[in-house]
C-alpha cells in the first residue's frame, strides 16, 4: 500500500521553484526519449524512427510468448529447470529465418515457471531461466522487447494482483487496476515487479537487465485498455493515460538507457477497427514516456473483418498518426492472418508497410514445437520466405544486415561476449548517376485524406542497362507541402520536388523498378498526379 504523506506548508517561492524543476524534469525526460542519449549498443529514438548508434535501425521480427516456459520448471536449476539446448535450438531457427527482433512475456502469476507467483515473492529459478534467454539471444545476435504484464487472464495477468487486493477481476472489473482510487495496491505491486526485474543481475553476465543492450525494448504490458467504465473514459483514455505517464515515468527514473512501449493493439473505432476501448492510439502514445508506438491488426478476425486492401489501408493510417501525429516510430508488434492465403497477406502488407515507412514488425507467432493451427508458424512455413525478404529488405534500410545464419549452437554459461558492431551501411552510390538507357515509367498512387495525404512512386527503368543512382523531378499539382519521405531523399523548392536515391535504392536494373514513399500537408481537394516527370534529365511517361 501507499504511505500516508505528511502535510507540510510550502512558502510561494519555493512552491515556485518546485515547478520549475518538475517542468525541466519533464522536459528533461522527454527530450531524452528522442535523441542520442543512451550508451553506444542501445537502441534508440531518432525522432520518428528507430536507431542504433546514430544510423537509422529498421527491424524484422516475431513474437514467441512461451520461451520462458522451456525445461521442465522443477528440479535443479541448470540442467532440469530450465531446457537450455531447447532454448539455443529456438534463437538458431530465429537466425536461420532472419528474425532480428523477439517479442516476449516476462511475466506469469503461477506456480509452474511463475516470475511471482504470490505478491512480492520473485521466483528465481525462473528468473536464472530468462538471464539465459537473454544470454542466448546476445549469442545469436538477436535482440528482446519483453513485456511486463498481461492484461489478459492468460499467465493470471492483472486479475492475479487485483485478487491479491480483494478485488474482482474480468471485464469490466479489471479497469480497477489502472485506478489508483480504487486500488492503490495494484499500482505498488506492479511498480515493485518492475523494479526487481529491471535491477535484475544475470547469473551468467553479470549485467543488470536495464544495462543490456541485447533488450530492445521493454512493453508496459501486453494491450491494455480502460473499458467501459464510462462512454467518455472510452473515448479519451483519460485514465490509462494517466497510468502510462506514472509507470513510464518510474521505469525512466531506473532504466532511462532502453526504449519503453505501451504494447497497444490499436483498436479503436476512428480507425474502422474494433471500438473505442479507453485507450486511444494518439492520446496514449503522445506520454513524454512512451518512446514508440505500437498496434495489433488480427484483421481477418471475424469481428474485424477486413479485406486486405482495408488492412494496409489501417497500416498505412497507425503510421501516418505515429509519425505526423505523434512523432514516434510505429511498431506493429504483432500480426497474423487466418482463413486466407498467408504467403500473399504478408506479401502485400509488408510491401506497403515498407513503403509508409513503418519502422518495425513482429509476426505472431513462431513455435518450435506443435503447431498453433491458427496464428501458429513453424520453421519451414512458405509465408516464412516472404518474412525473410521483408528482413532484408528491412536490414538494408538500416545499411545493417540481418543475423549470421550460421551463429554459435550452444550458449556458454559463462559470460558472453557483446555482439559485433553492425556492419558499415554500403557504399553511397556515385555521385554522377547514370542516364536512363531508354525512358522510365512513374507510377504515382495516392492516398488521399483531404488536408494530408501519402503517394507511393514506382519507377521504372525502361531500358537495357542498370541505373546506379537516380534523381527524380515532378512538381506538385497544387499548394502541397512535402512533410516527409521514406526510401529517397526530397527536397521541395516551391511546388517542385528533387528526389534521389537512398543508398539502399541507387540500383535499379534493366527492366527494374524502385519504389519510395511520401506524406504531404496539402488543402482539400487539390491533390492529384503531377503532369510530368523526369529521371535523371529523361522525361517519363505516367503510367
Amino acid at each position: 500500500m501507499t504511505s500516508p504523506h505528511a502535510r507540510q506548508r510550502w512558502s510561494r517561492p519555493l512552491i515556485l521553484l518546485l515547478a520549475l524543476a518538475v517542468a525541466v524534469a519533464t522536459a528533461l525526460v522527454a527530450r531524452g526519449s528522442a535523441s542520442a542519449a543512451a550508451p553506444s549498443g542501445f537502441v534508440q529514438r531518432c525522432g520518428i524512427h528507430f536507431c542504433l548508434d546514430g544510423k537509422p535501425y529498421y527491424v524484422a521480427g516475431t513474437n514467441t510468448y512461451d520461451l520462458f516456459t522451456y525445461g521442465s520448471g522443477s528440479n535443479d536449476t541448470e540442467t532440469q529447470y530450465m531446457d537450455k539446448a531447447r532454448i539455443d535450438a529456438q534463437f538458431t531457427r530465429f537466425v536461420a529465418d532472419r528474425v532480428g527482433v523477439v517479442r516476449l512475456w516476462m511475466f506469469s502469476h503461477e506456480a509452474w515457471h511463475g516470475f511471482e507467483p504470490s505478491e512480492g515473492v520473485y521466483d528465481e529459478q525462473e528468473f536464472a531461466e530468462f538471464d539465459y534467454i537473454v544470454e542466448s539471444a546476445k549469442a545469436h545476435g538477436v535482440r528482446l522487447v519483453p513485456v511486463f504484464e498481461n492484461y489478459w487472464e492468460a499467465y493470471g495477468g492483472i486479475d492475479t494482483r487485483l485478487a491479491w487486493e480483494g478485488l474482482p477481476g474480468g471485464h469490466p472489473g479489471r479497469a480497477a487496476f489502472f485506478d489508483r482510487s480504487r486500488c492503490p495496491g495494484c499500482f505498488d505491486s506492479y511498480k515493485n515487479y518492475v523494479s526487481h526485474a529491471l535491477n535484475r543481475t544475470n547469473h551468467y553476465s553479470g549485467v543488470k537487465y536495464k544495462d543490456d543492450p541485447t533488450i530492445f525494448a521493454w512493453e508496459l504490458m501486453n494491450e491494455p485498455r480502460y473499458q467501459d467504465q464510462s462512454a467518455a473514459e472510452n473515448v479519451s483514455g483519460t485514465t490509462l493515460r494517466a497510468w502510462v505517464d506514472e509507470m513510464g515515468a518510474f521505469v525512466k527514473g531506473i532504466d532511462p538507457n532502453h526504449l519503453l512501449g505501451t504494447g497497444l493493439e490499436g483498436h479503436q473505432s476512428a480507425y474502422g477497427f474494433g471500438g473505442d476501448e479507453g485507450n486511444p492510439f494518439v492520446a496514449i502514445h503522445n506520454s513524454p514516456y512512451i518512446d514508440f508506438t505500437s498496434a495489433h491488426p488480427y484483421t481477418t478476425e471475424e469481428w474485424a473483418g477486413l479485406s486486405l486492401a482495408r488492412t494496409t489501408a489501417l497500416i498505412r493510417a497507425w503510421i501516418h498518426d505515429s509519425h505526423d501525429v505523434v512523432g514516434k516510430p510505429f511498431f506493429m508488434g504483432e500480426f497474423n492472418v487466418k482463413n486466407v492465403d498467408r504467403s500473399t497477406w504478408w506479401q502485400a502488407i509488408f510491401a506497403d508497410f515498407e513503403a509508409a515507412g513503418g519502422d518495425g514488425s513482429a509476426f505472431w507467432w513462431y513455435t518450435d514445437r506443435q503447431v498453433d493451427p491458427t496464428y501458429g508458424v513453424m520453421a519451414g512455413a512458405p509465408e516464412l520466405a516472404v518474412f525473410r525478404a521483408h528482413a532484408e529488405r528491412m536490414a538494408a534500410r538500416s545499411g545493417t544486415t540481418t543475423p549470421s545464419p550460421s551463429p554459435s549452437t550452444s550458449t556458454s554459461a559463462s559470460p558472453s561476449p557483446s555482439p559485433s558492431a553492425s556492419p558499415s551501411p554500403s557504399a553511397s552510390p556515385s555521385s554522377s548517376p547514370s542516364p536512363t538507357a531508354s525512358g522510365c515509367t512513374v507510377a504515382y498512387r495516392l492516398s488521399d485524406w483531404g488536408s494530408s495525404f501519402n503517394a507511393d512512386v514506382t519507377v521504372r527503368n525502361n531500358g537495357t542497362t542498370a541505373v546506379n543512382g537516380w534523381t527524380l523531378v515532378f512538381s506538385f499539382p497544387g499548394p502541397q507541402t512535402l512533410n516527409s519521405i521514406w526510401n529517397a531523399r526530397g527536397t521541395q523548392s516551391g511546388r517542385q520536388l528533387t528526389v534521389t536515391n537512398e543508398a539502399w535504392t541507387a540500383a535499379v536494373p534493366a527492366g527494374g523498378s524502385v519504389t519510395f514513399g511520401l506524406n504531404a500537408g496539402s488543402t482539400p481537394g487539390t491533390n492529384g498526379v503531377p503532369a510530368a516527370f523526369t529521371l535523371n534529365g529523361t522525361a517519363c511517361t505516367i503510367g
